[in-house]
């Protein structure tokens, strides 16, 4: 068994990065040598064709490159930089994400709970203070789980344990022992959108919580990998692909079938409104059930080894239930 040490380890993806990573590692330097603990530095190279790697090679030789021989998308690049670390915290970072110097002491106590799978912090713009994210809220939409929706306390204090549906992938702070026991991303949801959201339900299904800590802040950059690589068509078609995988993974019962009969209609809808992309997104869907099959028997298996499975059904309620009578904004 890998032993961990006490510390911090930022796992950094990378594609083509040239334009980000000198505005963002003084950030991440910084907020790390604030915190104080043990820590590395890892940033996980998809085999980007610009200069990124000999960049880094030149200006940060601290830095612990993994040079990936082919571009696989964000699971299998992230994974690379997780079970190469070796700091009990990891904070899976974007690489268009720029870090306060404080993040890491607004997170570290949640660590202090066995229960605690991860937390992110708030995320605003890149140069201004307008919220992208923060705790997510869950809600359905007939058999459909939908977490778009964001919330926040109305008077943020410092005592607030706010829990999210999900952690950005773009800034959690996760437990290494537990991410590693879970086997990391799903790698199935590559190139890239809704791994984080399945990682984190995979996590809470456990029985782990993930929160939201609205004093940690970041900045965002949105969208500047993905969109500067792969058209609108394509990128649609990966994400609505990937939300049926989440949805055939763990769904249950009653709630799995009545998720398939919604497709009927939904594609049918987005067909006469053109929009084809659906289609191909369906096609992946179904050509891809004998990994479907396996990420749901690996999750039982890991339900079995922990003693603890619960349902999709029940986070949402857990969710819901921890708000009640407080006073919260969304958006």
């Amino acid at each position: 068994m890998h032993v961990l040490k006490p510390g911090i380890s930022v796992v950094i993806p990378n594609y083509n990065g040239i334009g980000l990573l000198p505005e963002i590692l003084p950030t991440v330097f910084n907020a790390l040598q604030e915190q104080g603990l043990a820590h590395e530095v890892i940033v996980s190279d998809d085999c980007s064709t610009d200069a990124s790697v000999s960049w880094l090679e030149a200006h940060y030789p601290m830095v612990h490159i993994i040079k990936n021989p082919v571009n696989r998308g964000f699971s299998p690049t992230i994974n690379a930089g997780i079970f190469a670390s070796q700091y009990a915290f990891i904070l899976l970072l974007n690489s268009d994400v720029k870090l306060s110097r404080d993040y890491f002491s607004r997170l570290i106590p949640y660590m202090d709970d066995p229960d605690c799978f991860g937390v992110m912090g708030r995320i605003v713009g890149w140069d201004d203070d307008i919220m992208q994210d923060a705790a997510k809220y869950p809600t359905f939409h007939g058999a459909k789980i939908k977490t778009s929706g964001n919330y926040y306390m109305a008077e943020p204090g410092a005592n607030d344990r706010l829990y999210s549906m999900y952690l950005s992938g773009a800034n959690a702070f996760v437990s290494a022992e537990k991410i590693r026991m879970m086997g990391g991303f799903n790698e199935l949801f590559a190139p890239y959108y809704v791994e984080d959201f399945e990682l984190s339900l995979r996590a809470w299904r456990l029985g782990w919580a993930c929160y939201y800590e609205h004093g940690a802040v970041c900045r965002h950059r949105l969208s500047v990998t993905i969109k500067s690589k792969s058209s609108k068509a394509a990128i649609n078609t990966v994400y609505y692909r990937n939300k049926m995988f989440m949805h055939s993974i763990h769904l249950d019962g009653w709630l799995r079938v009545a998720w398939h009969l919604q497709l009927i209609p939904e594609t049918m809808i987005r067909l006469l409104s053109g929009r084809l992309y659906y289609l191909r997104s369906l096609s992946y869907f179904f050509s891809h059930q004998n990994e479907v099959r396996k990420a749901r028997q690996g999750f039982l298996a890991l339900a079995i080894q922990t003693g603890r499975k619960y349902s999709v059904k029940d986070v949402v309620k857990r969710i819901h239930l921890s708000v009640s009578g407080k006073q919260i904004k969304r958006f």
